[in-house]
């Protein structure tokens, strides 16, 4: 029975069917991240946590802060097959940025009031090993964000 536990346990609580550790798991999203950008021909700036990061329109009035609750227009996509997850539809959102994954953390103050960036996430900085909802676990991520207002 113990035999039986032992795989399951490790697939919902280590994601062990993977193997990697979470710096082997960063660069291998990093790859992933790297491989999307070369075969889709873009030219993407990255940040030391392996956030990549394409800014379309900077915006202007300010970068908001940790702090900020944020209004947002949002597509958000599966890196993989590019499978739509989430989107506003033309509907702007408004969070307490604090309150949002990492990968927005860290990208939304690139860019300032009107500006529009996509940004590629590494599963660490979005959903992690568990995923949620239809996010898989170890996902890269790929967030078409526009920043309203802050």
């Amino acid at each position: 029975m113990r035999n039986l536990l032992f795989p399951l346990f490790c697939l919902l609580f280590f994601s062990c069917n993977e193997g990697n550790t979470p710096e082997q798991q960063l660069q291998a999203d990093i790859q992933k991240i790297e491989n999307y950008l070369n075969d889709h021909n873009l030219t993407a700036e990255s940040t030391p946590s392996g956030l990549h990061y394409i800014i379309t329109e900077p915006g202007t009035g300010g970068h908001p802060s940790l702090s900020s609750t944020v209004k947002v227009n949002y597509t958000g996509k599966l890196l993989k097959n590019e499978h739509v997850f989430d989107q506003t539809n033309g509907t702007p959102v408004s969070f307490p940025l604090q309150n949002l994954i990492e990968g927005w953390q860290e990208g939304i103050p690139l860019l300032q009031k009107g500006g529009k960036g996509t940004f590629f996430i590494p599963s660490a900085l979005g959903y992690g090993p568990y995923g949620s909802g239809d996010i898989p676990g170890n996902a890269p991520l790929i967030f078409e964000i526009e920043l309203v207002s802050f």
